[in-house]
């Protein structure tokens, strides 16, 4: 006689699981790599609420702003924080940035 084997319920089961918690634990992995924007564990650094440390970078009192600039961006390059930037220049729209124009440092 020739014996048939046959996959019992539980052994069925077991492999679901076992896929199942594969496909999760890859997604985990993979989330974790890229860094979930939905709440995920990794930090992510908000550039607009980064503090410039230390020295400002430049003795200048004035700087032109240039193509692509942000009060982010010229803080960066200047050394100077936005909230001082945006102290020392009350009527400064941040938004409305134009080439050429003259931003107090000092």
């Amino acid at each position: 006689m020739e014996e048939t084997k046959k996959n019992s319920p539980i052994a069925r089961i077991l492999a679901a699981l076992a896929l199942i918690g594969t496909v999760i634990i890859l997604f985990a992995v993979v989330t974790g790599v890229t860094g979930d924007d939905d709440g995920g564990s990794t930090k992510k650094a908000n550039p607009d609420k980064q503090r410039v440390s230390g020295k400002p970078k430049t003795k200048k009192k004035k700087y032109e702003v240039e193509e692509g600039d942000t009060l982010t961006t010229i803080s960066r390059k200047t050394g100077i924080p936005v909230e001082t930037l945006e102290r020392l220049n009350p009527n400064l729209d941040p938004q409305a940035l134009q080439l050429g124009q003259k931003i107090k440092l000092r």
